[in-house]
């Protein structure tokens, strides 16, 4: 990205933003300059099969580093995409759609399916990060106001839900220092506060309509449906999957017998904990039940971007 940066100042003669979008490159340019942002923005996502850097990142990570990647960190991926390569490369996003498409459309299923086996709890969220950002692929590169502006939604959803989800695993972690699955069962018997909010961010992790992920999933696939019929559907198979994945994680944890041999004390959320996910259930649920606030701010925006491209 730096020598294509340094490439556009050695043409050009400035990096100024407002001065790129009026000069034109030649589209043989423009397909060099598009790949060396891309391959940027695309480890920075992450898409397949750049990915992995991710998970191993969350596991290594405390659980406030986790909540900033999660939450903050991955968007700049999807941020470049709008802000540097749509409006200065149009051509060459056009040209190197159907490449975008296939390998998000392979990554949202593929990381799904790393995501049923794992067997770390933290790994779990990460590799869900990965296929739900791979979605949100799908839908900007619909080119279309409706996939674009599903997809920044989705984003913004993704950062509320998988922020909570990093901190549900905290939670434990801090009690009892262990990520693995296994150790951990029946947990609705003794922490019903803490797996009361655990069903709640993974409901939205899966997209229930009230939820800032369905709206968004919603409209990334109806975006994506009118520009590529067939990667749609494998795309909106992620979450098909993405009830696997949840709901497993979920009864794994939360339902059969309490695993004395283990963990002998069980404490449930206190008002600092609790006091930590209250803004988080309230974005998610807003988000779900009135979209309207962050699409309308949104919507021009998008609007101005697309009428640059197209014309």
């Amino acid at each position: 990205m730096l020598l294509a940066v340094l490439y556009i100042y050695y043409q050009i003669g400035t990096t100024d933003f407002e001065t790129l979008l009026t000069t034109s490159l030649t589209l043989k340019e423009q397909k060099i300059l598009w790949l060396a942002f891309f391959a940027s923005f695309a480890t920075k996502v992450p898409m397949v099969p750049v990915h992995i850097w991710l998970p191993e990142a969350h596991v290594e990570a405390p659980t406030a580093g986790s909540v900033i990647l999660a939450g903050i960190l991955l968007k700049l991926g999807t941020y470049g995409f709008i802000r540097f390569l749509f409006p200065i490369f149009p051509e060459a996003c056009f040209y190197f759609s159907p490449l975008v498409y296939s390998i998000a459309a392979v990554g949202v299923v593929y990381t799904s399916l790393t995501a049923i086996r794992q067997t770390d709890f933290k790994r779990i969220i990460a590799y869900t990060s990965v296929a739900h950002m791979n979605l949100v692929i799908l839908g900007l590169f619909s080119f279309n106001s409706i996939g674009l502006e599903g997809a920044i939604l989705q984003s913004l959803s993704h950062g509320f839900v998988a922020s909570a989800l990093f901190a549900v695993i905290g939670v434990v972690y801090d009690r009892y220092h262990t990520r693995t699955v296994k150790y951990y069962g029946g947990l609705v018997h003794v922490m019903p506060l803490y797996i009361i909010i655990f069903l709640l961010f993974t409901m939205a992790n899966i997209g229930l309509p009230g939820t800032g992920s369905f709206v968004g999933e919603f409209l990334i696939l109806t975006g994506s449906y009118k520009t590529n019929t067939v990667i749609t559907l494998i795309g909106a198979t992620g979450m098909v999957l993405g009830g696997c994945y949840s709901l497993w994680l979920f009864n794994r944890i939360a339902y059969g017998n309490l695993k004395t041999q283990y963990i002998s004390q069980f404490i449930d959320l206190n008002k600092r904990e609790f006091y930590i996910f209250l803004p988080l259930i309230i974005g998610t649920l807003v988000m779900g039940v009135y979209p309207k606030i962050f699409l309308n701010p949104i919507h021009m925006s998008i609007n101005t971007l697309l009428q640059f491209m197209y014309f």
